[in-house]
């Protein structure tokens, strides 16, 4: 029988048209023993599910909507978001590609800007040229150089003039080995003396058996022979043939105040007549020289001397010579501690090494030895016998002895002490020294007690008695 309901797939429901309440506010499809339900305006929505496919009459089958059935409300969440994040992946894709690409853009065109512009640059200079830069530069004034520029009603230079006047009168020295000059073994400076070619130096910076040169300011350069030289002072003369050279002026090294300026010129390093200036930070010093330990009158100066300023000269503002300089009195442990053998203690001894050859009354007694004026040396004799010593002992170590000196015919051996002269007990250089020359000289002899000390720390005194010998050689 043919009817005019839709088929929901679960009931009849009647035309729209039909779908309403009766007069008596009955529901025409609900029995009239129930009541229609009450509408419920805060009613919980429906469980989140598909909602089934509704139809027309036409649609005789439903298809694809099989699937939707089957799955949860979960499922469609995961399946909905799953698609959102691909969209979102390839949206991310693309603005990064974008990216990418403007990057390239940019490069490229910055790379085509900066040819451009230096193809334009190099024919901008082309068709300009050169620039065209001016350099000022000015002489001087007329005769500023000149040396009485420099120099006040009072006679005392500025450290220009000073430097000036001084200059010619200082030389390098050249020291070699050999007569061909082919093995340099140092250099130093020296100061000129006189106009007849003599020259005071450092011992240090000459060789006794060596050869000498020395170069003038002027890039002159001469033959020198040693006239003599005293060790003990640091203290040297050489002399040079047919030179016309200019001699320094000596001062007065007594007259030299604290606090005064003064120019130290040598040649460190043979860096020729440099000049370093400074004050006089003391007079009067007594300063031990670093390989003899021989002592001398000195003047402190903070002017730099270093090792190629040995021999040369400290000088003050009036152009005189009132010291020389020597690396042998500057202090290897502190800075801005330098010394220059005062003037007036080198001239005795320049006059009788011009006069002699040598320093009359020198002696040698024909030893070297280590003292005990420091804790470092006692342990390095205490290395070189193998054992301690005995607590309380003193004396000085005798490492060597010359067999050409009277000493040498005695019972004093090499690794034994001298431990007192004539009963004066003894235990550096300088007590050893002052002690024979206060009281013996050349050719006389002197009686010393010495001792011998064996591994067990057992000390056997005994006395000798030598002779000093002559030395005419300045090396002692």
């Amino acid at each position: 029988m043919e009817d005019n309901n839709v088929y929901t797939g679960g009931g009849i429901v009647p035309p729209a048209s039909d779908n309403k309440a009766d007069s008596t506010g009955s529901h025409p499809y609900i029995p009239k023993h129930e009541k229609a339900p009450e509408p419920q305006t805060n009613a919980a929505p429906p469980p989140s599910r598909p909602r089934r496919p509704v139809y027309d009459a036409f649609m005789y089958e439903p298809i694809g909507f099989d699937e939707y059935d089957r799955m949860s409300a979960a499922e469609i969440k995961a399946d909905e978001e799953r698609k959102e994040k691909q969209l979102r992946t390839a949206r991310e894709r693309t603005i990064l590609a974008l990216f990418f690409l403007m990057v390239l853009l940019a490069l490229a065109v910055c790379a085509v800007g900066i040819t451009v512009d230096l193809v334009r640059s190099k024919q901008h200079l082309k068709a300009i040229g050169s620039p065209n830069v001016v350099l000022y530069q000015n002489s001087k004034p007329e005769g500023a150089n000149d040396l009485e520029n420099f120099i006040d009603e009072n006679g005392r230079y500025t450290t220009e003039g000073a430097a000036a006047a001084v200059k010619e009168s200082i030389v390098e020295i050249y020291t070699y080995n050999d007569p061909f000059r082919t093995s340099l073994k140092g250099t130093g400076s020296g100061v000129v003396l006189s106009d007849d070619g003599y020259i005071v130096t450092n011992a240090h910076v000459l060789l006794a058996d060596g050869y000498h040169d020395i170069h003038t300011a002027d890039e002159k350069v001469y033959n020198a022979k040693v006239i003599g030289r005293d060790a003990k002072t640091d203290i040297a003369v050489i002399k040079v043939n047919n030179a016309d050279l200019k001699p320094a002026v000596l001062g007065d090294s007594d007259e030299v105040m604290v606090g005064e300026q003064v120019l130290a010129v040598g040649n460190p390093a043979g860096l020729s007549n440099t000049v370093t200036d400074g004050i006089v930070s003391a007079t009067g010093r007594k300063i031990k020289s670093d390989s003899t330990g021989f002592e001398m009158n000195c003047i402190q100066t903070n002017a730099d001397i270093s090792p190629g300023n040995s021999g040369g000269a400290l000088v003050n503002m009036y152009g005189q010579v009132i010291g020389i300089t020597s690396s042998k009195y500057v202090s290897s442990e502190y800075e801005g501690l330098g010394f220059a053998i005062s003037i007036n203690d080198a001239k005795p001894i320049i006059e009788e090494l011009i006069s002699n050859g040598f320093v009359g009354g020198r002696f040698r007694i024909g030893i070297t030895l280590i003292d005990m004026s420091r804790s470092s040396k006692t342990e390095s004799i205490e290395e070189k016998l193998g054992f301690k010593l005995p607590e309380d002992f003193t004396g000085i170590y005798i490492d060597s002895i010359d067999e050409s000196c009277d000493i040498a015919n005695t019972a004093l051996k090499a690794g034994d002490f001298i431990t007192a002269i004539n009963g004066k007990s003894i235990k550096t250089y300088d007590e050893l020294y002052d002690t024979i020359s206060a009281s013996y000289g050349p050719g006389d002899k002197v009686p010393a007690t010495c001792a011998h000390i064996d591994k067990d720390g057992n000390i056997d005194y005994y006395n000798i008695e030598f002779e000093l010998m002559p030395d005419t050689s300045g090396n002692f």
